[in-house]
């Protein structure tokens, strides 16, 4: 059956308007699509606010403890409050609206909380790694006499440096990789220097 001219150019047109999608166009939809969704709306951004951090300050600040164990709360106290920032920060990217929704003061207020804290403790943390750059290891006794000892779990204090991403941070590791390297050869040194236990002998009957 044949179709008349005007017919063959209308389907013609018709087929050429039609556009093939391709799989990373259909990508950026699903995952745009996914985003939205897992955007945070306005009453899960009310209850989102930095204002339960006090202990754990408290508890990093705390100088009886070991040096460690205060890195890693600096560290997950941290970390803590960066991701809150960034959840703030990506639902009023997304969804500006969120500024002017009803409650959006208190959102705002605590968005701002959230960045101040988050600036003053990053000051502390900082000030803390590079204390301990700087003075990584300590003298002890041992074996009557004074030895160099770490002054805290050298990879705990290199996932601090790299947590804070500090400009110098390249500088920084390979100052603790030295630290590490003076420790270990004055642990061997010490190991050389002990006695080897005479074997014992035993009589013949």
């Amino acid at each position: 059956m044949r179709l008349p001219a005007a017919a063959t150019v209308l389907l013609l047109s018709a087929t050429g308007c039609v556009k093939d999608i391709s799989s990373e166009e259909r990508l950026d939809r699903a995952t745009s699509r996914s985003s939205m969704e897992s955007t945070p709306d306005a009453a899960s951004l009310a209850k989102l606010n930095c204002d339960d951090t006090v202990d754990a300050l408290t508890n990093s600040r705390n100088v009886n403890r070991p040096e460690t164990e205060r890195v890693m709360s600096y560290i997950e106290l941290y970390t803590s409050l960066v991701k809150r920032n960034d959840t703030f920060e990506t639902a009023l990217n997304r969804n500006p609206d969120l500024n002017y929704t009803a409650g959006s003061e208190q959102i705002v207020a605590a968005r701002d909380n959230c960045i101040q804290q988050t600036a003053d403790v990053r000051v502390e943390f900082e000030t803390y790694v590079r204390e301990l750059v700087d003075v990584p290891t300590v003298q002890e006794v041992k074996g009557g006499r004074m030895v160099t000892v770490a002054r805290l779990d050298f990879n705990t204090l290199r996932q601090a440096i790299e947590t804070l991403a500090l400009d110098d941070k390249d500088l920084l590791l390979s100052r603790v990789d030295s630290a590490e390297k003076r420790v270990a050869a004055t642990s061997a040194s010490m190991e050389s220097e002990e006695p080897t236990p005479a074997p014992s002998r035993r009589r013949g009957r």
